[in-house]
């Protein structure tokens, strides 16, 4: 029962927050079993350009630490903004949010490439909590129950609590700048006089997403 229970609330989640909490977990669970090691994943320009490990491009953002308080913390947070997102400003619009995770993931090996950073996640993370937090103004919030603020403040927050921590602010100061240029160029320079839309969706990734929903969905028509 309570596996046909967590099965059923596994596959209500949207599916992008699905695939990408997914793949961040089995990635974290295969470097705590040793099948992969860290090193292998790390973000490293060098590795990358000289020795053609491409896939060092996208490992960076699947690996949140291995189990933990600050990879429990991470994941929740990765989870729950991702997936209110997507069920929120970008509910039926999966290829909007899919090009969105593209200009995150691109723009952060951008600024990584000229910075010492070795993974990825918590960067693109703090975009999702900015977008979101940028996109619901007046919604009222706490942190742990003791400091109540609204949304927008929620990044500097976490910025704070970061540095509380003892943890490099550099990450999220990334993400937060991500997530503004996203918000600019989405949501206020299109509104601008002679502003207009500079980040239109492709049609091939319309199409390309609109294929994959329609196949799992029968697929989990199936299995039912």
């Amino acid at each position: 029962m309570a596996y046909h229970t967590l099965r059923q609330e596994y596959m209500l989640m949207p599916p992008v927050t699905r695939a990408y909490t997914t793949v961040c977990l089995l990635t974290s669970i295969a470097v705590q079993l040793d099948v992969v090691s860290p090193f292998q994943l790390y973000f490293n320009p060098l590795l990358i350009t000289q020795k053609f490990e491409i896939w060092r491009l996208l490992t960076p953002f699947f690996f949140f630490g291995t189990f933990s308080f600050n990879f429990l913390f991470n994941m929740i947070f990765t989870y729950r903004y991702c997936r209110m997102l997507e069920e929120g400003s970008f509910r039926g619009r999966t290829a909007d949010f899919v090009y969105m995770f593209i200009f995150g993931c691109i723009t952060t090996v951008i600024c990584a490439w000229f910075v010492n950073l070795l993974f990825l996640g918590h960067s693109l993370t703090t975009m999702f909590v900015y977008i979101w937090a940028r996109r619901n103004p007046y919604v009222r919030m706490n942190f742990f129950g003791l400091l109540p603020f609204r949304a927008p403040y929620l990044p500097w927050v976490l910025v704070a609590f970061s540095v509380l921590l003892g943890n490099s602010v550099l990450v999220d100061i990334l993400g937060i700048a991500i997530g503004h240029l996203y918000f600019f160029l989405e949501d206020v320079f299109p509104n601008q006089p002679g502003g207009r839309k500079l980040l239109a969706t492709p049609r091939i990734l319309y199409a390309q997403i609109s294929r994959s929903l329609r196949y799992f969905s029968k697929k989990k028509n199936i299995f039912k």
